[in-house]
């Protein structure tokens, strides 16, 4: 951690999150003020700081797809630094246990998400209170909790990605061009071979009565399974989720009949926290699953890979 808080790396990363959040949150937050002017105000209103896009994007989307980058950044040299600076061949031969090493090089990076991610949070909430003129209740501080976990598990993947090329490769900079080629085939082609795919699987007809809604159906159900792959898709369905408390499901077409949409009209009301997270259960396990299967990769490789002391 000592080599994170040192390093110009950190402070250029921290200050460009922080910089970028308050903006998306002043935005945001003024366009709020304005439209509630002389309403009152409803519940639950905190939470579009995070979820509104404004004129730019929304903080959970700025994280969604930035994000990784952080984990990058603070994992791609972590090994390979250290092998080239010769001072891994010394660090082994001091009485400490080799596994130590690369715990310490992981837990230190996830340390370092976690204080970035929650210093910016309280920033943009401290901001949002003086701006909105609303003080975030007990449920919506429960969920910005639960976008926290799920944020820095996210990333962690990301670092856990970085270190484990920084284990493989002996150059920065091949590390470093491999993670980043990693998260451009997540980030763009995974969506582009997701609507390919599904175009070529079940094709959308046009015809005389109109769209095929079975057809339709199973487009977009190709269209899903195959964006799921991407750990960006399973973040942002999941996040999205658990800050939107009117979304019911994480998926984007639904087929109702005229007395649903009705009875959905009616009977409209926000879902309590632990449906919500009933809902996004399957999406946290993954993530939670890929993280912990990419560093126990990158255990493995480092643990069997020869460090001659010099």
């Amino acid at each position: 951690m000592g080599d994170h808080f040192n390093s110009l790396r950190f402070l250029l990363i921290s200050a460009l999150i922080v910089m970028v959040g308050v903006i998306i949150t002043s935005m945001v937050g003024m366009a709020i003020r304005e439209e509630l002017k002389g309403m009152a105000k409803p519940t639950l209103i905190f939470l579009l700081l995070f979820t509104s896009t404004g004129k730019l994007f929304s903080f959970v989307q700025f994280i969604g797809f930035f994000g990784p980058l952080l984990g990058i950044f603070l994992g791609f040299d972590s090994i390979n630094r250290e092998r080239v600076s010769r001072t891994l061949s010394k660090l082994v031969s001091q009485p400490i246990y080799r596994d130590s090493i690369i715990n310490a090089k992981f837990l230190s990076g996830v340390a370092i998400i976690a204080i970035i991610l929650a210093a910016t949070v309280l920033l943009i909430s401290g901001l949002g209170i003086r701006l909105v003129g609303v003080v975030p209740g007990a449920e919506e501080v429960s969920r910005l909790f639960i976008y926290v976990v799920i944020s820095l598990l996210y990333i962690s993947f990301w670092l856990g990605i970085s270190i484990l090329f920084s284990v493989i490769f002996r150059s920065a900079a091949t590390s470093a061009l491999a993670s980043l080629a990693i998260w451009i085939f997540f980030s763009f082609f995974v969506s582009l071979g997701a609507s390919v795919l599904s175009d070529a699987v079940a094709p959308i007809s046009q015809t005389a009565s109109g769209v095929d809604a079975e057809m339709l159906i199973r487009h977009e159900r190709i269209q899903r399974l195959t964006s799921l792959v991407s750990p960006m898709t399973l973040y942002s369905e999941a996040t999205t989720t658990i800050l939107d408390p009117m979304r019911k499901t994480t998926r984007t077409l639904i087929l109702m009949g005229p007395l649903e949409r009705f009875s959905m009209s009616r009977f409209q009301s926000p879902l309590p926290l632990l449906e919500s997270i009933f809902i996004v259960i399957p999406h946290i396990i993954s993530i939670v699953a890929i993280t912990l299967l990419c560093f126990g990769i990158c255990y493995l490789v480092f643990m069997r890979q020869e460090i001659r002391t010099v």
